[in-house]
């Protein structure tokens, strides 16, 4: 998961890069297209009315920073995972700022370069706002960027360099940063092309979290045969493409803690050969030569330790302890002024105290020698005093006892008037707990009238509730006695219905009864008749009877029909007439 301090440094150039109005503040829409293109780039499931929610308040009026945050830390931030694409988040930012404070035109850098310049100065610098990067982190970029290019490092040129930043609060901001870069400095002798690698590394390794690349061969699972992939290692995975243009990517090992990493002996002509055995898998790979193969075993090895460590990637590590180291520098160095400080201030201090006393000493003899004098003069005027307070006292003592007798006759009259007073108390005492009795026992009277009231009350309540059952119980009853009876006289017509409708049934079939045996007779005479006349025609001769075709014949309960499926139907419909002829009469 990426930290949340790296992802708002990006933000926070975009957010400043759109315009303000006459107050200092960003309008609503503009945070709209802002927080759509974040989600966008993130993938993070954009709602469009989360904003208008959230500023429901402030509808037609701008927003400021401190508005926005809230929003940006609820809906965006707290939803990042960790699969999107930090390049194209980074570059979407960068296409939001870079226009307004910064040409390249004039650099020898190109856009993608200063756009990669830009997110290493987002990594590297403070998490302060407005963003700086100090010296030392410019140093440690310096560094890394000669030593990718393969170049010498010039210690005294960045001296002077430092001298020249200790003018400028000893930081610089990311335009300023992205200047020095683009004006070749640091790069004189070097080639554009040379230039954009080496950035194109850094980046890599600081932003991309990539570790090592290179070309090994790698063993197929499947056809067993051995294929050369470009490897990309990252803290937590080891990637494969077809080549190092990264557009086709075969597959990805994914490290954990439980993974290791192995060096094999030289087989079947094979030489340095390692294994990355993991949880489902083993890889067989093999390097270019010892050294590579040493170099990759290692760096595996040290990402799988991290993993178990619970540790950042090494270069995050890296700014960590040297941010820790700076803090601690600047802690130390602000002890030390302190220390000064307070030495100088106690120093002053001592050397007023000193002057100080100087002042109270000579102001000291002056006061001795003046109180010596004064001392002397009011020796006289005390031993005076002294004779003329001894005779006052002695008026004043003979005062004192007069006062002391008359004050104990009158403490003698005091004492008998409190005996009456306290006799007094007591008998008033007593009265009052007679009268408190007695409002007890008529407290406890009044409470036991109420209690049967309230019993007389509940018991009268009762008896009116059993009189209004008893009175709704024999109204249920009437009303269904009264249904009863209503549905007796119902069915009572319904079995008249019924003994009239099965009587006119039983009618109709005798006489159904009587037509068959008339029929079949009739058929009976009409067969001989036939055939007497048959046997005349033919003069005698006498043919074999064969069987006729013969329509099925219809079965009752009481036997064979005595008349046809269309006499049936007549008689259906005449019987169904009648029946609705006796509904219409009865309703």
């Amino acid at each position: 998961m990426w930290p949340r301090e790296e992802l708002l440094k990006p933000i926070w150039y975009a957010f400043t890069a759109l315009d303000l109005d006459h107050r200092g503040k960003v309008s609503k829409s503009q945070l709209k297209v802002l927080s759509h293109n974040l989600c966008t780039v993130m993938q993070i499931p954009h709602d469009p009315v989360a904003l208008e929610e959230h500023f429901k308040a402030d509808d037609q009026g701008p927003l400021s920073n401190d508005g926005y945050m809230p929003y940006l830390n609820k809906f965006i931030l707290d939803k990042v995972r960790e699969d999107f694409n930090v390049v194209e988040f980074n570059k979407m930012c960068w296409i939001l700022c870079y226009k307004k404070n910064i040409c390249t035109k004039g650099l020898l850098i190109k856009d993608d370069d200063a756009f990669k310049v830009w997110c290493i100065f987002n990594f590297l610098s403070e998490d302060k706002y407005p963003l700086v990067i100090v010296s030392e982190e410019i140093e440690y970029f310096l560094r890394k960027l000669v030593d990718t290019m393969g170049s010498e490092w010039s210690e005294d040129k960045f001296a002077d360099y430092k001298l020249q930043l200790q003018a400028k609060r000893n930081c610089l901001t990311v335009w300023e940063f992205i200047e020095v870069m683009g004006m070749g400095y640091f790069s004189k002798g070097m080639n554009r092309q040379t230039l954009s690698l080496g950035i194109n590394e850094v980046f890599q390794e600081l932003i991309l979290d990539v570790l090592k690349q290179g070309y090994l061969l790698k063993k197929g699972h499947k056809r067993k045969n051995w294929t050369e992939r470009w490897f990309i290692l990252k803290p937590n995975s080891l990637s494969y493409f077809v080549n190092e243009d990264l557009v086709d990517e075969k597959g990805k090992i994914y490290l954990e803690q439980n993974c290791c990493v192995e060096s094999l002996p030289d087989k079947d002509g094979k030489k340095c050969i390692f294994i990355i055995k993991c949880t489902d898998k083993t890889y067989e790979i093999i390097a270019s030569d010892k050294k590579t193969k040493q170099e990759w075993i290692q760096a595996i090895q040290t990402c799988i330790q991290s993993l178990r460590l619970g540790l950042l990637s090494p270069h995050r590590e890296a700014r960590l302890r040297r941010r820790e180291l700076r803090q601690r520098q600047h802690a130390e160095e602000d002890q030390l002024v302190e220390k000064m400080r307070q030495l100088q201030a106690a120093n002053e201090k001592k050397q007023r105290q000193l002057e100080a006393m100087r002042e109270k000493m000579e102001e000291a003899t002056a006061k001795a020698a003046l109180e010596e004098l004064r001392r002397k003069r009011t020796q006289v005027d005390l031993q005076d005093r002294y004779r003329l307070d001894l005779e006052r006292e002695k008026m004043v003592r003979q005062q004192m006892e007069e006062q002391v007798a008359q004050k104990s006759s009158e403490l003698e009259q005091y004492f008998q008037r409190v005996q009456e007073l306290e006799n007094m108390y007591h008998r008033l005492e007593e009265a009052l707990d007679d009268e408190r009795q007695a409002k007890q026992d008529e407290e406890a009277m009044r409470k036991l009238q109420a209690r049967l009231l309230e019993e007389e009350a509940t018991k009268r309540a009762e008896l009116e509730q059993i009189h209004l059952q008893q009175q709704r119980v024999l109204s249920q009853t009437e009303s269904e006695k009264q249904e009863l009876v209503a549905e007796q006289l119902a069915k009572e017509r319904e079995l008249q219905k019924a003994i009239l409708q099965l009587e006119k049934l039983e009618h109709e079939r005798q006489g159904a009864v009587e037509q068959y045996e008339v029929r079949k007779l009739e058929r009976a005479a009409n067969k001989t008749k036939t055939w007497k006349d048959k046997v005349a025609r033919h003069e005698g001769l006498v043919h074999l009877i064969h069987p006729g075709h013969k329509a099925p014949q219809r079965i009752t309960n009481w036997g064979p029909a005595s008349f046809t499926d269309i006499e049936l139907e007549m008689r259906k419909k005449s019987w169904q007439e009648s029946k609705n002829q006796r509904k219409e009469t009865e309703t």
